[in-house]
């Protein structure tokens, strides 16, 4: 302790704890008020969700009456709203101030982060593993936080490509961002071509990654060793 302060107050005080505290409890009230009106917002667009499933079975040829449909427009209805709340949210919700300044600018590497997404074109999942590299300038951030933000829409994998490696450029200004996706597509494997064992591979680069070659070679090579 501070040998001018006689209290832990004092201390804290002095070094701008209370002033960090105060903000962190304001942080957090904000949090809790946008999680319910999200919440609320959600719970008001049921109704119409659920209705549009049952809809969607009746026209099937199904019986929404019956035992094993009964709750499934209402469960369905939840899903969807899950696997697409990145509608309703935004960067700053998900890094919530966390990103930290740190004096390091060698490459940092991410590897085999679990996708999943949604295909805009037809409403069924694709899902695989993401791979991504940065060259910090002075900032840093936890990056499977950040990354999974961008998995929450209707997509498809080329623009959610793109979209992480624009993301993480603008949160952090890196010197460089390189992102690559592997991911098996549900629309490939269940209809159409029906290839089982096809896989898609996207990638895009910006800064040193786009424009020397080494620097990119050598994220590639990192990111596909085992």
């Amino acid at each position: 302790m501070n040998a001018h302060c006689d209290t832990v107050e004092e201390f804290q005080c002095n070094n701008g704890f209370s002033d960090l505290i105060i903000d962190t409890k304001k942080s957090a009230v904000h949090r809790k008020h946008e999680t319910s009106r999200k919440e609320d917002e959600d719970e008001s667009r049921l109704p119409a969700l659920e209705a549009a499933y049952t809809n969607i079975l009746r026209h099937l040829g199904e019986d929404t009456h019956r035992e094993g449909l009964l709750r499934t427009p209402l469960r369905a209805a939840k899903a969807i709203q899950f696997l697409t709340k990145g509608y309703h949210e935004t960067i700053e919700d998900i890094l919530n101030n966390a990103i930290f300044d740190e004096d390091h600018d060698e490459m940092v590497i991410v590897k085999d982060i679990d996708m999943f997404s949604l295909c805009e074109h037809h409403l069924v999942p694709f899902f695989g593993k993401v791979h991504i590299g940065y060259i910090p300038n002075k900032k840093v951030v936890g990056l499977s936080k950040l990354v999974i933000f961008f998995f929450f829409f209707f997509l498809v994998q080329e623009r959610l490509t793109k979209q992480i490696a624009v993301g993480i450029h603008e949160a952090l200004q890196p010197k460089g961002v390189a992102v690559v996706i592997e991911a098996a597509h549900m629309c490939m494997v269940m209809r159409g071509v029906q290839k089982m064992n096809s896989r898609t591979v996207t990638s895009a680069m910006l800064g040193v990654y786009l424009e020397d070659p080494k620097t990119r070679e050598e994220f590639l090579t990192l990111s596909q060793r085992a």
